[in-house]
């Protein structure tokens, strides 16, 4: 089989043909304006699929076409914003010759027009496919398994690419070029009008069971999803996609430049979209990182639903994701399963299983959750990862009812003068082996407090979902600090991760957040857990570990000569 890739040593052509390096019997044009670099691409090549550096300028597709008689055309260059009248002429060149194609096209309008073409294409008998990409592919395909379980109504959803993930000029040229501009899409149950990043909304993106990412300021971006999603579901009555580029302040200029340029009538920022490369690039700071979702509202036998599903890519790999989906149709082609004939947005073409045979070959992770406000409180942080607890963190966890837990517990103390201030204003327990323990679940208006008898002495917290910038963690106060904790399992251990905190509400600096590894986990039947409370420049604050069992029946589940979990015999300290 042989591709031909325009755009092919660019960000997303030469991803794609990374992708496909496994594939024998595959041969791929690496097609571009310039030769040397289409070279030096090839040269540095490893994989078992075929590549030859083509010098090729789109304006002569129809030449390159005939000569080279490729099977499928795969269009990767862009902006495609920018190409005019003569938008389609790829498109075009393409049916006449009788070939497939695809595109990564991100303009709306250029992919909403491409139907255009749709009793030509299929009168030649070929398939041209447009917007194969994340947005609208992989969102169209989320939303078709949502409707599963319910009529959606509202949708928004965004894309968080890692700092050090890198923009390409021309996707930077289209976001700066619509900026400020309006933007088509469907909002009040029809046709309307947003303005291009000027529009902003907050998400954090937290795969159930995984560290989530930070909470995200997302800007209205002009995606094909605005305009081909609505139409495939009658119900439908908003749709907003977004981006959330960091760092946030160069964000922020962005959307002070498109208010502007909405509210005096300014000329295009376009021009600048060299300049807004060149920073964003270089400023490259923070978790190497990014993320999708989608968020969609909408009603379930009568009744108002939530849903949402999250994405998160470690490290390089989140870069892929836009390539990702033209590489599953290329694999099922070459099984000999290709799509139906006809020219189209490329929404229908792949469901979540597709993408999900490819995630597993990366870091990348994924997960539906279902907003349920009257669940206990750590099975509503954790969704359906809830349920992949060990039997004991479950039953410990799955009330919402007053209950008392007990075992024994060992404790540290830090020796430094601040650290033991902090114990004794909090009520942290004294050092001590084999101390007798006891935590009391009491619910509270929304919220659950914790009051743990060290031995006789005395301290509690209480636990509640987080909200605004703290979404999905769990924010834990003591006294007037609050800590919002990422609840991450991963290899029957429940973590607590501390990812933002407060005191009365004011958030403090990020390199002041309390350090030490917390977790809970299961070992012989047992509810066990290991707490540390450390403090840059402060150092150990407390640690405290040990094993709790439901108090009616502690006596059944531990014999007498039995040692829990992580405490050592001995006397108390």
């Amino acid at each position: 089989m042989k591709i031909l890739i325009l755009g092919g040593y660019g960000v997303f052509g030469g991803r794609l043909a990374e992708l496909l390096a496994d594939m024998s019997g595959l041969e791929i044009l690496v097609c571009g304006r310039s030769l040397a670099r289409a070279e030096a691409f090839c040269a540095a090549w490893r994989g078992q699929a075929q590549l030859r550096p083509l010098m090729l300028d789109r304006r002569d597709i129809a030449d390159a076409l005939r000569i080279h008689k490729p099977d499928l055309v795969v269009d990767a260059s862009g902006p495609f914003q920018t190409y005019g009248s003569a938008c389609y002429g790829v498109i075009t060149a393409c049916i006449d010759a009788g070939i497939d194609y695809l595109d990564f096209a991100d303009a709306a309008d250029f992919v909403f027009g491409v139907s255009q073409f749709d009793e030509w294409a299929k009168a030649a008998g070929v398939f041209v496919l447009s917007g194969v990409s994340s947005f609208p592919v992989l969102t169209a395909a989320v939303l078709r398994e949502m409707e599963r379980t319910m009529d959606i109504l509202t949708v928004e959803g965004g894309i968080a690419p890692s700092p050090y993930a890198g923009i390409g000029l021309n996707v930077m040229r289209a976001v700066v070029g619509y900026a400020g501009a309006p933007i088509k899409l469907w909002r009040h149950g029809g046709p309307a009008h947003g303005v291009g990043l000027a529009e902003s909304r907050r998400f954090t993106v937290a795969v159930p069971s995984r560290l989530p990412l930070r909470n995200i300021h997302f800007s209205l971006v002009d995606v094909p999803d605005l305009q081909v999603i609505p139409p495939e579901h009658p119900s439908m009555t908003d749709i907003w996609m977004g981006a959330g580029p960091v760092p946030e302040f160069l964000h922020r200029m962005l959307n002070l430049l498109a208010k502007a340029r909405a509210r005096f009538g300014l000329p295009s920022f376009a021009p600048l979209s060299p300049l807004f490369h060149a920073v964003l690039n270089r400023m490259r700071f923070g978790e190497h990182r990014g993320g999708m979702f989608v968020r969609a509202q909408g009603r379930a036998a009568g009744r108002p639903m939530e849903m949402s599903w999250h994405l998160l890519a470690e490290g390089d790999d989140g870069p892929y994701i836009p390539s990702m989906a033209i590489e599953a149709i290329v694999r099922k082609m070459m099984g000999g399963e290709c799509p139906l004939p006809g020219a189209r947005a490329g929404t229908d073409a792949l469901n979540l299983a597709d993408y999900d045979r490819l995630f597993r070959s990366k870091t990348i992770y994924t997960g539906f959750r279902r907003e349920e406000p009257d669940v206990p409180l750590f099975r509503q942080l954790l969704g359906p990862a809830f349920d992949d607890l060990p039997p004991r963190l479950r039953e410990l966890h799955d009330s919402k009812d007053a209950r008392q837990w007990s075992g024994v517990a060992e404790i540290r103390r830090g020796q430094g003068i601040l650290a033991r201030m902090i114990s004794a204003l909090v009520g942290f327990p004294q050092a001590g082996k084999q101390v007798p323990v006891s935590v009391t679940f009491t619910p509270e208006k929304g919220k659950e407090r914790w009051t743990r008898n060290f031995g006789g002495r005395r301290f509690s917290s209480t636990q509640s979902a987080g909200m605004g910038k703290d979404r999905y963690l769990l924010a834990e106060r003591f006294g007037i600090v609050t800590v919002a904790l990422a609840l991450v399992l991963h290899g029957g251990r429940l973590a607590l991760i501390p990812r933002r905190w407060h005191v009365l509400g004011v958030p403090l600096p990020g390199f002041l957040l309390p350090k030490g590894k917390s977790f809970e986990s299961q070992e012989n039947g047992r509810f066990c857990f290991d707490v540390e409370i450390s403090l840059p420049f402060v150092g150990l604050v407390v640690a405290y570990k040990g094993t709790l069992e439901p108090a009616a029946g502690s006596a059944k589940h531990r014999g007498p000569d039995e040692t829990p979990c992580g405490v050592s015999s001995g006397e108390e300290a």
